[in-house]
Order: structure tokens, then C-alpha cells, then sequence
């Protein structure tokens, strides 16, 4: 009864672990509240705050309408929940566990798993806020107008997948450096609060400003965002294709990271600390 069950074929194998990612991803998210619903209400009630958060910053600042001819709810939201997106899947991927983490004792768990059930999770919880937040606005509030919403949507997976990319780095770089790369995982995500640009309309943007904005990946995904949810606003000022060939390019160095990690990684490095 202590013989670990083996697949005889790989559509077996792909079943099984597909079965594994949707349990652990479950587990995640539980784990947080007692209740799964709890958890995810709590996901939902952040973004709001995020959202009354950034209105009331415009309202005191002078800001009463939209940078861009439309809703000025949808502009904050097009920047907030590409933003948390991106957030949230650095810190789930970051901090799902690297081959030394208890659950890795257990026969069938691998990281390739419990990397794909924190960041779905990670999706999960995001999307059903935007879906929450965004209905809960159109009927209780007044109706609001987006023009592709599944273009905006792609760009919301594009934001979660740059974040798993980078958060995969930084679960790389943990076994060998844990607290350095905590506080650097930490900063990068307090960074992003300023130079993800989404208080900020690009194509209003000065070049010396618009520099300081323009490596970031999330930046160009909000502005091509914005894009596609107002009729109105054609962005000039940033592109589609840097964000998505440097997500490809994080996502091989992360898998690089990671498998270099996973091999050279001991048990005994944590065993004097």
C-alpha cells in the first residue's frame, strides 16, 4: 500500500496531473479563510478599495473626469485590475513553494504543479473580482459601455502571465538567497504601484517622462488596454509586442532559474539556519 501508483500511458499522466493542479489549486484557494467564498469576497472588497483608493486620490487632487472622453470608473478600473493582476501572480508564483517546501515530500508533487496551481488560483480570484466589481458597477451604478471586452480580458492574461514569468524568477532565486529575494520580490511589486502608468495616459505623456515608464511591460499592457476599452483613445505611445516578447523572454529565464535550482538544491542548505 506504500507503492507510489504509476500511469501506464501518457493520456493517463496528463489526467492525473491535471486532476493534481485542480486540487492543489483548490487548497490555495481555501487556505487563505475558511471559507472558499470568504476568500474570495476578500479578493473582491481589495479591488474596491483599490478603486475608491485611486478615485478619491483624482477627486483631491482636482481630477473629476476621465483623461481619456469616457467613464472615469472604467479608466481607474482598466489600470487596477491589470495591476493587481500582475501583482497578485508575482506574489502567488514567488511564494508557492520551491523543491524544499514540505508539500514537495509527497510522491506525486513536483514544482511544475504547485507553480501552475498558485498561478491559476491567482487567475482565478482576479477574474471573478473584475467579473464581481464590473457587474456589481453596470447594475447598481449606471451602465457602463466597454468597447472589445474580450481583447481587454486577453490583455488582463497577458498581465497575469508577465507576472507568473517574473514571479518565477524570484521562486528561482529563493533557495539561494531567502530573504534577499523576498525583499526583492516586495519591492518590485511596490515599484510597479508607480511605473505600472496606470494613474497616467501615455499618449499625454512627455518623452522624458514617457522613458521612465516605457520599460515596463505592465505599462504598454494598461495603455493597449485602454485602448481597447474606449472608442476614443488610440495608443501611440506603446506597442503589443514588447510586453509579449519580454514575458517569452522571462519565462525562459525562469525556467532556466528554476531548473537550475531544482537540481542543485539541498535539503542540508537550511539545516544550520
Amino acid at each position: 500500500m506504500f507503492t507510489q501508483r504509476r500511469s501506464r500511458n501518457m493520456v493517463e499522466a496528463a489526467f492525473t496531473t491535471l486532476a493534481l493542479i485542480y486540487h492543489v489549486t483548490v487548497n490555495n484557494l481555501r487556505k487563505g479563510q475558511r471559507n472558499a467564498i470568504v476568500g474570495l469576497m476578500m479578493t473582491v472588497v481589495q479591488a474596491v478599495a483599490m478603486i475608491l483608493g485611486f478615485y478619491l486620490i483624482y477627486f483631491i487632487i482636482g481630477v473629476r473626469y476621465s483623461p481619456i472622453r469616457g467613464d472615469f470608473i472604467v479608466y481607474i478600473m482598466t489600470g487596477i485590475f491589470m495591476f493587481m493582476a500582475f501583482s497578485q501572480a508575482i506574489g502567488a508564483v514567488s511564494g508557492s513553494g520551491g523543491p524544499n517546501s514540505q508539500i514537495m515530500k509527497h510522491g506525486p508533487m513536483n514544482t511544475a504543479v504547485v507553480i501552475s496551481a498558485a498561478a491559476l488560483a491567482s487567475l482565478y480570484k482576479q477574474t471573478f473580482a473584475a467579473f464581481v466589481v464590473m457587474t456589481a458597477y453596470n447594475y447598481f451604478v449606471e451602465p457602463i459601455h466597454i468597447e472589445d471586452p474580450l481583447a481587454c480580458y486577453a490583455m488582463l492574461l497577458l498581465s497575469w502571465f508577465c507576472g507568473c514569468c517574473i514571479g518565477l524568477i524570484f521562486l528561482s532565486l529563493r533557495p539561494w538567497w531567502p530573504q534577499g529575494a523576498q525583499v526583492l520580490t516586495m519591492f518590485f511589486q511596490r515599484v510597479n504601484m508607480v511605473f505600472s502608468g496606470k494613474m497616467f495616459v501615455a499618449n499625454t505623456m512627455s518623452p522624458a517622462l514617457l522613458h521612465a515608464f516605457s520599460w515596463n511591460p505592465l505599462f504598454h499592457i494598461i495603455d493597449q488596454t485602454r485602448g481597447y476599452a474606449f472608442i476614443n483613445y488610440a495608443p501611440r505611445n506603446s506597442n503589443l509586442e514588447y510586453p509579449v516578447y519580454t514575458t517569452l523572454a522571462l519565462l525562459m529565464i525562469g525556467l532556466m532559474g528554476e531548473f537550475v535550482t531544482r537540481k542543485a538544491v539541498s535539503v542540508s542548505w537550511s539545516a544550520g539556519r
